[in-house]
């Protein structure tokens, strides 16, 4: 991994105590008290045929933090992603949110239940204005008798709404997406997964192909998702960014979650050591 020299600096450590990590038999995992956590995933497992993708994962994700979830390529972490945003349904184990035990069929009963995930590829469509993404499968309309016609006012004035809480650098709503640059349509993204009531709010590499500037305002954004209440899943190959923003990092390996770590008690050299099998857990 490109990263790896980068996570092996103590410069990363994150916290002024400047005590040593702490030790391999002490999980770390900040699981708090019941009340505390939003997610739980406990013994999930999934197989493609052969192919044993996840195995037994256990982890849990606390209200109004920011939670990593690192690994090689191939760990199983957006695997992972897919069973907690409805995409995949596990083949054991289980996954609670928010105090009840979960089933989701489809990423709309995610949706409903509170769970928004900004994918790599953002989903958004091109062609189409700023406000008609953020309401894309979530149209607004007004009955006229047996009639529902699109209520393209009401949509527009909710999107600037929900474009200025955030601070969002966006030209319009109004403007299309292909003339965003690729900041502005992460922003939009992430304005979609925030504005709908959500408690959980997944993002998978949000800053891969951003450059600094760009990666900086979505960092921001990030944080004030977390000062709003909102808990975040930040998957990330990004070590730097993961101690700068996390609150919580779990660990996968070969399909399992091999450690937790509160990130203020540990370093990225640490997490790498997990991450390689250097450190056994």
């Amino acid at each position: 991994m490109n990263e790896v020299p980068a996570m092996t600096d103590h410069s990363l450590r994150k916290g002024a105590s400047g005590t040593d990590a702490a030790p391999a038999n002490d999980r770390g995992t900040g699981s708090g008290t019941a009340a505390d956590v939003l997610l739980e995933c406990e013994g999930v497992s999934l197989s493609f045929g052969s192919v044993r993708a996840l195995a037994d994962v256990s982890l849990t994700l606390r209200k109004g933090e920011i939670t990593a979830l690192v690994g090689d390529n191939g760990a199983g972490k957006s695997t992972l992603v897919r069973c907690i945003s409805g995409i995949h349904r596990p083949d054991s184990g289980r996954i609670s949110f928010d105090g009840r035990t979960r089933d989701f069929h489809s990423p709309e009963d995610a949706r409903d239940a509170g769970i928004e995930t900004v994918h790599q590829n953002l989903a958004l469509v091109e062609d189409l204005t700023v406000w008609q993404n953020l309401f894309l499968n979530r149209e607004l309309v007004r009955r006229i008798g047996p009639l529902a016609l699109l209520d393209r006012k009401a949509m527009q004035t909710r999107a600037r709404e929900m474009v200025s809480s955030l601070a969002v650098n966006v030209p319009a709503v109004t403007s299309r997406v292909r003339r965003l640059s690729g900041g502005q349509r992460q922003a939009v993204a992430i304005c979609r997964a925030s504005g709908f009531s959500s408690q959980l709010v997944i993002m998978d590499e949000p800053t891969a192909a951003l450059g600094v500037q760009e990666t900086e305002r979505v960092e921001q954004l990030i944080l004030g998702l977390r000062d709003e209440g909102h808990a975040v899943l930040l998957i990330s190959h990004n070590f730097a960014q993961v101690m700068r923003l996390s609150d919580q990092v779990w660990v996968m390996r070969a399909g399992r979650c091999v450690g937790g770590r509160r990130t203020a008690e540990t370093t990225g050299e640490e997490i790498v050591s997990l991450i390689t099998g250097a450190r056994a857990e």
